[in-house]
């Protein structure tokens, strides 16, 4: 007769995130693992895989909780710009404050650490970066065609401008002691949709 896992492999997918995302996929054993989650490595290796695709199944879960706030915050109706500053603005609040600098974000620490060399991380970097900037380029057509933003702006490019700002903003924040830094670069770049 087969045993019942004797924990929640839900819940111990969140703790792994949490985990990776903290120390990173290189920093992290599995014997870390282990102990971090609770549960033997016989059970992580029977229900997740190796740690490899646990990281993977982390970082998708990590998106799958992040895109939809993303969509949610450029999707009101009405204006578009105040929502656009808005995502920018938050991006640097967050990578400023503790839990910011102590993290980062999960998506750019994968860029910076695996997607150079782990095609399969890439990927998914790849997959974010794509629903972010879908998201800012359809808000800015919007903002365009409701007269918030000037016909001679590119949404196409600027939309790619915010993602790289906002992924830079990530990184700096993480390293940096100075939160103004992160948040007068974010003040200066909203200065090109006025």
């Amino acid at each position: 007769m087969a045993r019942t896992k004797e924990f929640d492999p839900d819940a111990a997918l969140q703790s792994a995130l949490e985990l990776f995302w903290r120390r990173g996929y290189e920093a992290t054993s599995v014997a870390d693992l282990v102990e971090h989650l609770g549960i033997g490595r016989a059970s992580i290796y029977a229900t997740f895989g190796s740690k490899h695709e646990l990281y993977l199944k982390a970082l998708d879960r990590y998106a799958e909780v992040r895109n939809p706030l993303l969509l949610a915050e450029l999707s009101e109706p009405g204006p578009a710009l105040p929502a656009v500053r808005a995502v920018v603005r938050r991006f640097a609040a967050e990578a400023a404050s503790p839990d910011g600098r102590l993290n980062g974000c999960f998506v750019t620490n994968t860029a910076a650490e695996l997607a150079p060399h782990d095609p399969a991380a890439a990927r998914r970097v790849e997959i974010s970066w794509e629903h972010v900037e879908t998201r800012l380029h359809s808000s800015l057509v919007r903002a365009r065609a409701q007269g918030e933003l000037s016909e001679n702006r590119d949404p196409h490019a600027l939309a790619r401008m915010l993602l790289v700002l906002l992924q830079g903003i990530r990184v700096v924040g993480k390293a940096s002691g100075d939160p103004a830094r992160v948040r007068d670069a974010a003040e200066q770049a909203l200065t090109l949709l006025d």
